[in-house]
């Protein structure tokens, strides 16, 4: 969770400090315990369900999220704190609040779960939870600890707490660092949050892992390649916006490479935020802010495309700033010997989208297909990537030969909105007798053949087998015969 807020001194606070001292001189602090609690075993469907982390004589300095939870949706966060003072020891409470409310009527199941509450793991077991039908709210009693006690102390009663809405200087915005693009030129779209470094509305985020998830359904152009910056910790970043200082918070970032000319649109969408009143006459132990909700929503954006200059490969090209970076391992070489060679593209652009050379078959040079490598880099709002291609050859004639002649590579340069090309520099030498004329059979026949050697020679007539079938047909009656005459001897 995040909160911005900018707030001022109470103006009792100095009355407090003395009182405070006074009472607390001397007394004893007890251990700190701390410890989640979960709300009752059944709720009605419109009432709420907590989950609290409660510490008892300390405070909670940092905690990781709350749970999500099937069937429960996340309200927001509150604070609470109580100090008490019996027979002079001293006792404090300090609570962060997690309130869900329930989708529908049925059996919730929570499971368990933990929670890092000041760099210690808290565990809980869950439990099962009923959600009824509606249950019929009572009237609000008088709450004998909704005033401030310290009122009480100097003679005066407080009237029922009164909260106002603090006008707010922050807007959600969604913004792309290109306004018209080839088609497989990438652009970046970035979805965040501002808040102005004046602003003193106190706001939050909430569930947001939910919302950015409805959300990225509706931006995501369908007719675009995604690489997605997967933002996983929201931190704030200063920056300035028409001179006036503002601190952004990234909700999503992601470079898009469009498919085809339809111009591409980013609807607006909206973000909802707690944002809380604060209390008119704000009091050291009553409630001084009470928990509201805002949906900030952004401008629509659209994003123009262009078909690329007329080329017999336009269809086929990558797009983008790219270069080349090649590697042998020797290029003094005998025939028949065998050498690697890589190819490597790196540069700003899809490298998804980069194919190797299309090398000619039947040259001097017999190459096999390459193994191929692709690497992704996504940072400062940039997406740069690099395609590698190994190839193994084995040149069959003595020669010199300059790989440029088999290896060129052709993209669109979007810095100079022309079409160029990649050309390898290295040079082969080739000695040794030619082979191109050698076959090399690496098969493996089979076990049939392998039998060959072990089998007679000696040709055999076809016609010798009716002699066999004679003698195998006498057998069988002459068999037939002596078993009919065992049988009816018995």
């Amino acid at each position: 969770m995040i909160g911005f807020y900018g707030g001022g001194m109470w103006n009792k606070f100095g009355t407090f400090l003395v009182i405070f001292t006074t009472l607390f001189a001397g007394a004893k602090l007890q251990a700190q315990e701390i410890e989640i609690q979960l709300g009752p075993d059944e709720i009605g469907e419109n009432q709420a369900f907590t989950i609290s982390i409660v510490a008892k004589n300390g405070s909670i300095k940092s905690y990781d999220k709350f749970p999500d939870i099937t069937g429960l949706r996340k309200r927001g966060t509150s604070s609470s704190s109580s100090t008490n003072i019996i027979n002079g020891r001293v006792s404090s409470t300090h609570s962060i609040i997690m309130t869900y409310t329930a989708d529908k009527q049925g059996t919730v199941q929570i499971p368990p779960f933990s929670i890092t509450v000041n760099d210690t793991e808290l565990r809980s077991p869950g439990k099962t939870l009923r959600v009824g039908p509606a249950v019929q709210q009572r009237s609000r009693q008088a709450d004998p600890f909704g005033h401030d006690p310290f009122q009480d102390f100097f003679g005066q009663r407080s009237e029922p707490q009164e909260f106002v809405d603090i006008k707010d200087d922050a807007f959600l915005a969604l913004s792309t660092d290109k306004k018209e693009v080839y088609i497989g030129e990438g652009f970046t779209a970035t979805l965040a949050f501002y808040v102005a470094e004046s602003n003193r509305a106190p706001l939050q985020f909430y569930d947001l892992g939910r919302q950015l998830g409805e959300i990225l359904k509706e931006i995501k152009p369908a007719n675009c390649w995604e690489e997605n910056f997967n933002i996983e910790k929201i931190n704030g970043q200063s920056i300035d916006i028409n001179g006036k200082p503002y601190t952004q918070y990234k909700i999503y970032q992601g470079a898009f490479y469009p498919l085809n000319t339809e111009t591409i649109t980013f609807p607006s969408v909206g973000l909802e935020l707690i944002k809380y009143k604060v209390a008119k006459n704000p009091t050291f132990f009553g409630q001084n802010r009470k928990e509201s909700f805002k949906t900030f929503k952004s401008r629509p954006q659209q994003v123009r495309v262009k078909e690329l200059p007329e080329h017999p490969l336009k269809d086929v090209v990558a797009v983008g700033h790219f270069r080349l970076q090649e590697k042998i391992d020797k290029t003094e070489l005998k025939t028949g010997q065998s050498f690697t060679y890589e190819f490597n593209i790196y540069g700003e652009g899809n490298a998804a989208a980069i194919t190797g050379p299309d090398i000619p078959e039947g040259g001097d040079i017999e190459f096999y297909t390459p193994n191929i490598e692709q690497s992704v880099s996504r940072s400062g709002g940039r997406v740069t990537g690099a395609k590698s291609f190994s190839y193994f050859g084995i040149p069959k004639e003595p020669g010199q030969y300059k790989l440029a002649d088999d290896f060129q590579w052709i993209f669109f340069n979007t810095r100079t909105n022309k079409y160029d090309t990649l050309t390898s520099n290295v040079v082969l030498n080739v000695t040794g007798e030619s082979r191109k004329n050698e076959t090399i059979i690496a098969n493996d026949l089979g076990s049939f053949y392998e039998l060959i050697e072990y089998e007679d020679n000696e040709l055999m007539r076809q016609n010798d087998w009716r002699t066999i079938k004679i003698v195998a047909n006498v057998f069988i009656l002459l068999t037939l015969a002596i078993s009919a005459y065992v049988v009816f001897k018995k």
